[in-house]
């Protein structure tokens, strides 16, 4: 007796339409993204730009903020990689309502509604407020450097500029002296053509001649008018050091100083993995359920400008005050420790970079009677004990997620105002799945 299988018969066709419902099963986070996008945000500000009723109907902006957003909390940012799950995956055929955009749309919307993109986050926040997952008991601080849409390779140095500029500008000049004493040869040979066209070798290094004084041209800008750290963006590399900016000996920029041809705004930045072409992401992130509650992008490589803005940005978004807050050695310093004393805030900052549970001051030189000094002191009595240790248990699990779980190493977009709303975005999606594992 043979064995009695389930039916698999692929050319069967459906007697009644399937339910999107039936897609993926119930609780599926596909099912939270579309209706917190559909009944939970406001989309005024993208839906007011559809005004014109000539033409053939667009996809619903609902739906394509929707797939953005799950795309997003699934691990898949490109535009091709979203077109190709629409096509492929039920989970996103659940939230499009089989719809199937291709790649120029969807790249298109993300462009055309960018910043209303990156505002939902305040929007999302509000709903983790409401869901009760934020208490502001504890916030943790971090950033991690994230790589721009840039190969640091692309990058060159004021001094090299120079070099560059002129040793490219004398072998196009050498070349059109040699095609102007050949012209008449040439023009007997060619007949109607005109004989002096640049070869594409020749127009080649002509543009690039073209990006190489531009840079330079940025650079000198910059010198004779110096950008703050609070800038967006903020100074090139190479152009300060300590805080203090670096000048040439002819008082324009140093030979260090550096400018990426592909991203001019990302800056050379020193991580884990070595030195990267790319942005500083900061974060500040409620201990309750890990939810962030303020975001910032930096093109400085410093962490101690950041504690201030996000505290505020948490203190503006709950209308409450922050009770605790725990970052490492890259945040403490005397403003920042006197700025939250002023605000009434528990602080729990390392002083110095800690190894193995050792000396909190690390390396770092002290001064006696400092805020600095009694920070110190205090998490070198509290020990294992003190709050501190939240840090590491709220925060870099985070970017953990981000980074390792949702795949987002780099950024796609280019430029500080894009790149700072994709970082909005990523916020976003972290903080929606937070919200759906909760429900």
């Amino acid at each position: 007796m043979s064995k009695t299988f389930r039916p698999w018969d692929v050319d069967q066709g459906w007697l009644l339409p399937p339910s999107l419902h039936d897609f993926v099963p119930a609780g599926h986070p596909a099912h939270f993204v579309r209706d917190t996008v559909r009944e939970g945000l406001d989309l005024s500000s993208i839906l007011s730009c559809y005004g014109e009723e000539r033409g053939y109907p667009p996809y619903h902006p609902a739906m394509m903020v929707a797939l953005l957003l799950y795309g997003y909390s699934r691990g898949l940012y490109s535009s091709r990689a979203l077109a190709g799950a629409c096509e492929e995956r039920v989970d996103f055929m659940a939230v499009t309502g089989l719809n199937r955009p291709d790649f120029r749309t969807i790249s298109e919307f993300r462009k055309r509604h960018l910043k209303a993109l990156g505002g939902l986050f305040a929007q999302v926040l509000e709903l983790c407020r409401a869901a009760g997952l934020v208490r502001l008991g504890h916030v943790a601080l971090d950033g991690t450097k994230i790589k721009a849409n840039a190969s640091r390779h692309k990058a060159m140095s004021y001094g090299r500029m120079k070099e560059t500029e002129q040793r490219l500008a004398a072998e196009v000049q050498t070349w059109l002296s040699r095609a102007t004493a050949a012209d008449a040869a040439e023009d007997r040979e060619l007949g109607e053509e005109r004989g002096d066209e640049l070869p594409d070798w020749a127009a080649d290094k002509q543009r690039r001649i073209e990006k190489i004084r531009a840079a330079r041209a940025a650079l000198e800008a910059e010198a004779a008018s110096p950008r703050s750290d609070d800038d967006e963006p903020g100074a090139s590399s190479g152009m300060r050091r300590s805080g203090k900016p670096r000048r040439g000996p002819d008082g324009g920029p140093p030979p260090g100083a550096q400018r990426n041809f592909t991203d001019p705004d990302s800056r050379i930045m020193n991580g884990r993995d070595g030195f990267v072409q790319g942005y500083n992401a900061q974060i500040a992130v409620d201990a309750e359920h890990q939810i962030i509650t303020a975001y910032r992008l930096t093109t400085n490589a410093a962490d101690h400008a950041g504690l201030v803005p996000l505290v505020d940005a948490t203190r503006k978004a709950f209308r409450k005050r922050l009770r605790e807050i725990s970052a490492d050695a890259g945040f403490c310093n005397e403003a920042n420790l006197a700025a939250l004393a002023a605000r009434r805030i528990a602080a729990y900052l390392s002083p110095g970079r800690q190894r193995h549970h050792g000396d909190p001051v690390g390396r770092r030189t002290i001064v006696p009677g400092s805020l600095m000094a009694a920070m110190a002191d205090r998490l070198r009595r509290a020990g294992r004990r003190s709050r501190y240790r939240l840090r590491k248990q709220v925060v870099e699990p985070v970017f953990g997620q981000i980074k390792q779980a949702r795949r987002f190493r780099q950024f796609l977009l280019r430029g500080f105002d894009k790149v700072s709303q994709e970082w909005a975005m990523i916020c976003t999606a972290h903080n929606l799945c937070k919200l759906a594992a909760f429900r």
